[in-house]
């Protein structure tokens, strides 16, 4: 359990959760809970017919407070500068506080494109989601937790943004998701460079096959892979493999690695003969 309230009589540390509906998001935002974090949870879900659906996130927010915390749930697009304002007005209004930061949220292509047939409105639309979002998130969080850095020094504060082995690894038939994920692991540089003055940590989890609904259409292909070794340990990660590394961080078993990845892929990142 990490240290509650930094002097602050009964206020619990919050954390905002962006895309923690399913998959890794619910396993963090589980996990964060569970070390005594108030959270908010962002997604973005929609029904078959394209209406919002937050019966996954109401799920996630019901197991949070099982768990003994609280947790607020907010549908809107990390892409939408309005969204953003409003994840973050929900946040000060509910907890006046936000002691962790996880970039979550991401999307993959709408359809698997031959890079010399991909379209610009599949690239602007995955680049929206899942760097430009969370770039200027993490600008306005920030700012908002250097003024609590002045007020409270003692608060852990840190900042957590969930990259994907496609940083470094060739995927010619989803090129913007590739090229998304590479500039997560710059932004995460740039921003623990940034923010070191002000021991604010900033962190990459770098997740491999992570069994999800992402990966749910490709399950038979790397079924395959990874019995014949693509992985050094031979098994699907899981969602809650992630939340752990997030829970280490937490923790402040980190604190002097900012800038640091975390590479979260059963040994994948090895090269080998």
């Amino acid at each position: 359990m990490v240290e509650q309230g930094h002097g602050e009589s009964g206020s619990r540390p919050a954390a905002i959760v962006t895309g923690a509906s399913r998959g890794i998001g619910r396993a963090i935002a589980l996990e964060l809970a569970s070390l005594g974090y108030d959270l908010v949870i962002n997604h973005f879900d929609s029904s078959a017919d394209g209406e919002p659906d937050n019966s996954n996130a109401l799920k996630t927010q019901k197991e949070i407070k099982d768990l003994g915390t609280e947790c607020e749930v907010m549908r809107g697009d990390v892409s939408s500068a309005e969204d953003r304002n409003r994840l973050i007005a929900l946040a000060k209004s509910k907890f006046g506080r936000c002691d962790m930061l996880i970039n979550n949220a991401g999307v993959a292509p709408s359809k698997r494109a031959d890079l010399l047939e991909a379209t610009p409105e599949s690239f602007d639309r995955v680049m929206g989601i899942n760097l430009k979002g969370p770039y200027f998130l993490t600008r306005q969080v920030a700012n908002w937790m250097i003024k609590q850095k002045k007020q409270f020094p003692q608060r852990a504060l840190r900042i957590v943004n969930t990259g994907s082995i496609s940083a470094y690894t060739s995927s010619p038939s989803r090129g913007e998701y590739c090229i998304s994920k590479a500039g997560v692991a710059m932004m995460t540089k740039l921003y623990a460079d940034r923010l070191a003055e002000y021991n604010i940590g900033v962190f990459e989890i770098r997740p491999g096959i992570i069994a999800t609904d992402m990966t749910s259409a490709v399950k038979d292909k790397y079924d395959k892979l990874i019995a014949e070794g693509l992985t050094l340990i031979k098994r699907w990660g899981q969602p809650e493999d992630a939340a752990k590394a997030v829970g280490a961080i937490v923790e402040g078993r980190l604190d002097f690695c900012t800038g640091q990845v975390i590479d979260v892929d059963g040994g994948f990142h090895l090269r080998r003969l």
